[in-house]
Protein backbone atom coordinates (compact mmCIF):
# COMPACT_ATOMS: atom_id res chain seq x y z
CA UNK A 1 0.00 0.00 0.00
CA UNK A 2 1.26 3.55 -0.84
CA UNK A 3 1.09 6.24 1.39
CA UNK A 4 -0.80 9.08 -0.17
CA UNK A 5 -0.01 13.03 0.71
CA UNK A 6 -3.00 14.78 0.16
CA UNK A 7 -2.52 18.64 -0.01
CA UNK A 8 -4.79 21.44 0.65
CA UNK A 9 -7.27 22.92 3.12
CA UNK A 10 -9.62 21.42 5.44
CA UNK A 11 -13.38 22.95 5.24
CA UNK A 12 -12.71 24.27 8.60
CA UNK A 13 -8.97 25.82 7.29
CA UNK A 14 -10.90 27.87 4.38
CA UNK A 15 -13.94 29.07 6.51
CA UNK A 16 -11.39 30.37 9.59
CA UNK A 17 -9.82 32.29 6.78
CA UNK A 18 -13.03 33.37 5.03
CA UNK A 19 -14.45 35.01 8.92
CA UNK A 20 -10.53 36.49 9.25
CA UNK A 21 -10.56 38.52 5.81
CA UNK A 22 -14.65 39.55 6.95
CA UNK A 23 -13.22 40.69 10.25
CA UNK A 24 -10.59 42.83 8.53
CA UNK A 25 -12.79 44.13 6.09
CA UNK A 26 -15.04 45.25 8.52
CA UNK A 27 -12.77 47.42 10.43
CA UNK A 28 -11.42 48.79 7.47
CA UNK A 29 -14.20 49.90 5.53
CA UNK A 30 -15.44 52.38 8.21
CA UNK A 31 -12.38 54.60 7.88
CA UNK A 32 -12.50 54.79 3.48
CA UNK A 33 -16.20 55.40 3.43
CA UNK A 34 -16.34 59.47 3.27
CA UNK A 35 -13.04 59.77 1.67
CA UNK A 36 -14.29 59.84 -1.93
CA UNK A 37 -16.85 62.83 -1.16
CA UNK A 38 -14.36 64.56 1.22
CA UNK A 39 -11.91 64.23 -2.30
CA UNK A 40 -14.18 65.68 -4.56
CA UNK A 41 -14.69 68.67 -2.33
CA UNK A 42 -11.06 69.53 -1.84
CA UNK A 43 -10.61 68.95 -6.06
CA UNK A 44 -13.53 71.77 -5.84
CA UNK A 45 -12.11 74.04 -3.26
CA UNK A 46 -8.63 73.71 -5.31
CA UNK A 47 -10.61 74.74 -8.28
CA UNK A 48 -12.75 77.53 -7.36
CA UNK A 49 -9.44 78.80 -4.94
CA UNK A 50 -6.61 78.52 -7.02
CA UNK A 51 -6.80 76.68 -10.26
CA UNK A 52 -9.74 79.09 -12.08
CA UNK A 53 -8.49 81.84 -10.52
CA UNK A 54 -5.45 82.09 -11.97
CA UNK A 55 -6.91 81.43 -15.62
CA UNK A 56 -8.98 84.40 -14.64
CA UNK A 57 -6.04 86.52 -13.37
CA UNK A 58 -3.77 85.65 -16.52
CA UNK A 59 -7.05 86.69 -18.97
CA UNK A 60 -7.42 90.13 -16.75
CA UNK A 61 -3.82 90.76 -17.33
CA UNK A 62 -3.85 90.09 -21.07
CA UNK A 63 -7.68 92.09 -21.92
CA UNK A 64 -7.46 94.71 -19.08
CA UNK A 65 -10.59 92.67 -17.82
CA UNK A 66 -12.18 89.52 -16.40
CA UNK A 67 -14.60 87.80 -18.76
CA UNK A 68 -18.21 89.07 -18.35
CA UNK A 69 -21.07 86.62 -17.17
CA UNK A 70 -22.69 86.19 -20.95
CA UNK A 71 -18.92 85.11 -21.80
CA UNK A 72 -18.30 82.97 -19.19
CA UNK A 73 -15.35 80.68 -18.00
CA UNK A 74 -15.67 79.65 -21.78
CA UNK A 75 -13.78 83.20 -22.81
CA UNK A 76 -10.59 80.79 -21.04
CA UNK A 77 -11.10 78.45 -23.44
CA UNK A 78 -12.33 80.20 -26.77
CA UNK A 79 -11.06 83.53 -27.54
CA UNK A 80 -14.27 86.12 -27.29
CA UNK A 81 -15.06 89.04 -29.68
CA UNK A 82 -13.93 91.56 -26.94
CA UNK A 83 -10.93 90.27 -25.74
CA UNK A 84 -8.51 92.12 -27.99
CA UNK A 85 -5.51 90.83 -26.44
CA UNK A 86 -6.38 87.15 -25.75
CA UNK A 87 -3.83 84.55 -25.57
CA UNK A 88 -5.25 81.54 -24.25
CA UNK A 89 -6.73 79.40 -24.18
CA UNK A 90 -6.00 79.90 -20.34
CA UNK A 91 -7.50 76.43 -19.02
CA UNK A 92 -6.70 72.91 -21.05
CA UNK A 93 -10.17 71.47 -21.31
CA UNK A 94 -13.60 73.37 -19.63
CA UNK A 95 -14.00 73.61 -16.11
CA UNK A 96 -16.36 71.31 -14.49
CA UNK A 97 -17.14 70.43 -11.26
CA UNK A 98 -15.74 67.06 -9.36
CA UNK A 99 -19.60 66.08 -9.95
CA UNK A 100 -19.97 66.49 -13.45
CA UNK A 101 -21.12 70.02 -13.77
CA UNK A 102 -20.12 73.71 -15.20
CA UNK A 103 -18.74 75.95 -12.42
CA UNK A 104 -20.85 79.19 -11.75
CA UNK A 105 -19.39 82.57 -12.30
CA UNK A 106 -20.68 85.89 -12.21
CA UNK A 107 -18.64 89.44 -13.21
CA UNK A 108 -19.44 91.44 -11.57
CA UNK A 109 -19.75 89.88 -8.57
CA UNK A 110 -22.22 89.74 -5.72
CA UNK A 111 -20.06 89.05 -3.11
CA UNK A 112 -16.74 90.10 -4.87
CA UNK A 113 -15.73 93.33 -6.86
CA UNK A 114 -14.28 91.45 -9.39
CA UNK A 115 -16.17 88.13 -10.00
CA UNK A 116 -17.80 85.11 -7.78
CA UNK A 117 -17.22 81.32 -8.57
CA UNK A 118 -18.71 78.83 -7.34
CA UNK A 119 -19.61 75.21 -7.23
CA UNK A 120 -22.97 73.57 -6.30
CA UNK A 121 -21.88 70.76 -4.95
CA UNK A 122 -23.08 67.25 -4.68
CA UNK A 123 -26.84 68.42 -4.26
CA UNK A 124 -26.33 70.53 -7.66
CA UNK A 125 -28.68 73.31 -5.76
CA UNK A 126 -27.48 76.33 -3.56
CA UNK A 127 -27.09 75.08 -0.12
CA UNK A 128 -24.40 74.86 2.56
CA UNK A 129 -22.46 72.08 0.50
CA UNK A 130 -21.51 75.19 -2.21
CA UNK A 131 -17.67 75.88 -2.58
CA UNK A 132 -17.38 79.48 -3.49
CA UNK A 133 -14.49 81.93 -3.40
CA UNK A 134 -16.10 83.76 -0.64
CA UNK A 135 -16.34 83.62 3.13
Amino acid sequence: MKNRIFAGFTLIELMLVVIIIGALVAMVMPRFTGRGEQARRAAAEADVRANIPTALKLYELDNGSFPSTEEGLNALLVKPSSAPNWSGPYLEKKPLDPWGREYKYKSPGDHNADYDLWSSGKDGVESADDVKNWE
